[in-house]
């Protein structure tokens, strides 16, 4: 929510907020039986304290908007619509929790609100800053590349045709060697992950993953009641066998090269084993590859170059590289499977943007791309080694990290466990966001994924200095 209290006026910080809470509920945005956020949540979304929140609370709970059980959250009230209209109003908050799709957890949703304040240094964000996009060319681009009306229309279930050509050549850099038949286009990674889980596999299947995992800060498998495991190799191997046992779907996700969030590459060996194990068991893969291009060093082939049966799922994208706005990456895979996916994804959305498919393509196939990822490569390691430098100056003593192989993040892992909600929304009131580690991997209190990509090298130290004070303070505490 953007609406904040306006300290000009004469009226008090909590009548406002009654007030703006009461519109909501008049005009049905905020519907009855709606939970309300937590109050530490609700408080700095309106920029008050914890005591003015409250203090308009109790006024909303008193009027019958508002309703709480003792330790409970709070609700709007079933009864408010006695209050505040004559026709009872949907129960929309009954619809949202009996839905198939999760809500993402708390701290998740809040970031993903924070990252919208540009008052708020972006600490942990997965994206470039404005300043590594290629704004100028891209532009530039729209007045190249020659668009009639047919090209403007709806494209063909698996996308543009001359897209997936240049797909085609240009994995081959990465040693995959298929045909356009074998690609469909997809609106970026995520989107390749749902149509996956809807088009691929059945309720209670099996996902395996590494055990700090990007999987865990999206519902996607989740929703459509799937279980998701963290397991190491031996562990695969003895649980997969028993999947098959039991005659249940399942499938392996990973990420390879630059792993989310830790940063971790395989060697070409660790590829090698991982996809001879899974195809010895017959466990299919997802290979996310979006990251690979962003190494500093020569990357090794991708698992899918090994791929003789088509059990690797491929996945690409230029969200990572080239821009998230344009929503362009793509699935190799095999043909049937292609085919299925490239019909869901019809049933969802008609297919991607018909503009950013023709830019990507330019991109591809004039070069432009390779060297706009050769110019971004430098910057990033210029980037990198200055968050390593300020990491040297204040956290030598109290954590340890890797110097990154590439991408975005640096991994930092605290020597004692103090990474916390507590920590997160502390940070959050001196207006700095970072991703925990407990958004990866459950109940983990020790890791904060870091981004050298987004904030300014002035924001970089001024965000790093915060978190340091609060990290020193935790352990004084102790």
């Amino acid at each position: 929510m953007n609406w904040q209290p306006d300290r000009s006026l004469s009226m008090s910080l909590s009548n406002q907020i009654v007030q703006w809470i009461t519109e909501q509920i008049q005009v049905g945005e905020w519907p009855l039986g709606m939970k309300l956020p937590p109050q530490r949540s609700l408080a700095l979304s309106f920029g008050v304290n914890r005591s003015t929140l409250q203090e308009a609370i109790d006024e909303l709970k008193a009027n019958g908007l508002l309703s709480s059980k003792a330790g409970s959250a709070t609700y709007v009230s079933n009864d408010s619509w006695n209050v505040l209209a004559t026709q009872k109003q949907t129960n929309w908050q009954q619809y949202i929790e009996t839905s198939i799709h999760k809500s993402n957890y708390q701290t998740i949703q809040m970031i993903n609100e924070f990252e919208q304040d540009e008052s708020v240094i972006r600490l942990g964000t997965g994206e470039f800053s404005p300043a590594l996009l290629p704004t100028a060319e891209l532009q530039k681009s729209l007045s190249d590349v020659h668009m009639d009306g047919k090209a403007m229309g709806y494209s063909s279930p698996q996308g543009s045709l001359s897209l997936r050509q240049a797909v085609c050549q240009y994995v081959k850099k990465r040693g995959i060697e298929t045909s356009p038949e074998n690609i469909c286009i997809v609106s970026g990674g995520l989107q390749a992950l749902h149509l996956i889980a809807l088009g691929l596999l059945e309720t209670g299947s099996f996902v395996f993953q590494d055990n700090f995992s990007y999987l865990n800060s999206i519902h996607t498998f989740q929703s459509f009641g799937m279980n998701l495991f963290t397991l190491s190799e031996n562990q695969l191997c003895a649980d997969a066998i028993e999947r098959i046992r039991k005659k249940r779907q399942a499938i392996l996700y990973t990420i390879p090269t630059l792993h989310n969030p830790t940063g971790l590459c395989m060697n070409l060996e660790e590829k090698k084993s991982l996809y001879q194990l899974s195809e010895a068991i017959q466990l299919p893969m997802i290979e996310d590859d979006v990251y690979f291009e962003l190494l500093f060093d020569e990357p090794t082939p991708a698992i899918k170059s090994f791929d003789q049966t088509g059990q690797v799922l491929y996945i690409g994208s230029v969200s990572k590289t080239l821009s998230p706005g344009l929503r362009i990456g793509w699935v190799i895979a095999s043909t049937p499977v292609i085919k299925r996916l490239a019909d869901i994804k019809m049933q969802m959305d008609y297919g991607s943007s018909a503009i950013s498919q023709q830019i990507v393509e330019y991109w591809l196939r004039t070069g432009k791309y390779d060297k706009h990822i050769s110019e971004l490569n430098d910057s990033l390691r210029i980037r990198a080694e200055y968050m390593e430098n300020l990491l040297k100056q204040y956290f030598s003593d109290v954590a340890s990290w890797e110097f990154p192989k590439g991408g975005f993040y640096i991994w930092l892992k605290f020597n004692e466990p103090i990474v916390t909600t507590e920590l997160f929304m502390q940070l959050l009131k001196k207006k700095v966001l970072i991703n925990p580690g407990y958004i990866y991997a459950p109940n983990d209190a020790r890791h904060i994924r870091l981004s050298f990509a987004y904030s300014s090298g002035e924001d970089v130290k001024k965000g790093l200095e915060i978190l340091y004070q609060e990290v020193k303070r935790i352990l004084k505490d102790r």
